[in-house]
């Protein structure tokens, strides 16, 4: 009996001892991940971006990374991956490791590629970071063509025009197509260009009828007295343009806005996306950045956290969509 009972034991041992080490073991990966989420940025950290050196979208990312390199204690470089309006971007950042070492700078053209089931990800595989602009469409027209903004309406609902924009099947041309759709005007007509600059010297030039641009992108011709911003396509009006009307004040309900912010995978340890967000949003409420934000005719409302941007993208993926799906670009 004695022996029975001693092979009773050591069973006893021998089963209790592999769940303990397993049980012990379960808690190496969680102990190392807090480990990490402490220790976190030990390397250089990346930003990923859609845009080509010197655009919008790269030069806010590069205006957040000023002050933000510091709040981190690390340095950060810019990473661009141009093509497909941000679907080369996506697919490159999907592949990257959720350690909080690679950030996305994420716009509205990410929602629209989102939008048409490109670039490989979905709005549910990034967890928001924090806003860096929020900057509202403005339909500009050449100084003198049209005697007010409710002109430039009436007119259009007799004739369609021809507008200018920086990309098509985005928020460029939606924003116009919805305009007119929406205040029962003519269809239009879109003519690209390469940039913003390039849009707003042509629209100088009598190439198109009406631009959509951001503030920043015609300031050197509007303070010259070139370009008139006509009607914003935002809730409110913009502090710089006081004088210029909404198109909700005009009866139209389109709201648009050229949104720049940051986003990680949605796996990041939390620790890590929380820090991160916190270094964010202090590098960029410092001066340095809020004189960038002054400089483009935006204030400190562009500056907002995950509370408020992650809404906001959802938002804009899901009205993208539908605006998308309505205006024929995808079924």
């Amino acid at each position: 009996m004695a022996e029975i009972r001693e092979d009773s034991m050591n069973k006893s041992f021998c089963f209790r001892t592999p769940f303990a080490v397993l049980a012990a073991a379960a808690l190496l990966p969680m102990t190392g991940q807090l480990a990490n989420a402490q220790e976190y940025p030990e390397k250089t950290i990346e930003v990923v971006t859609h845009a080509g050196n010197g655009g919008g979208t790269d030069v806010t990312t590069r205006m957040m990374m000023l002050r933000a390199r510091r709040e981190l204690g690390q340095d950060m470089v810019v990473v661009n991956k141009r093509g497909g309006g941000g679907a080369a971007a996506l697919e490159y950042y999907k592949t990257l490791d959720p350690d909080g070492y690679t950030i996305l700078t994420f716009t509205v053209g990410h929602a629209a590629v989102m939008a048409k089931g490109q670039g490989g990800m979905t709005i549910d595989q990034l967890r928001p970071i924090a806003r860096g602009t929020d900057d509202p469409q403005i339909l500009m027209t050449k100084c003198g063509t049209y005697d007010s903004a409710e002109d430039f309406v009436a007119q259009q609902k007799e004739n369609g025009i021809t507008y200018g924009v920086t990309h098509l099947g985005n928020i460029d041309d939606v924003s116009a197509f919805m305009f007119a759709k929406k205040g029962g005007m003519m269809t239009p007509k879109m003519l690209p260009f390469d940039g913003g600059a390039e849009l707003a010297t042509q629209l100088v030039a009598g190439a198109v009828d009406a631009g959509v641009l951001n503030l920043a992108e015609a300031s050197a011709q509007i303070e010259a007295g070139e370009i008139c911003p006509t009607v914003v396509l935002a809730d409110e009006r913009m502090a710089k343009i006081a004088d210029v009307p909404t198109a909700k004040e005009l009866g139209i309900p389109v709201s648009f806005s050229t949104v720049r912010g940051f986003a990680v995978h949605a796996d990041t340890p939390s620790e890590v996306a929380e820090k991160i967000e916190a270094a964010l949003l202090k590098a960029m409420n410092h001066t340095v950045y809020q004189a960038f934000l002054d400089s483009a005719g935006l204030d400190s409302t562009s500056v907002a956290g995950s509370d408020v941007w992650g809404p906001q993208i959802q938002t804009t993926v899901n009205e993208m969509s539908a605006a998308l799906k309505e205006l024929g670009f995808i079924e």
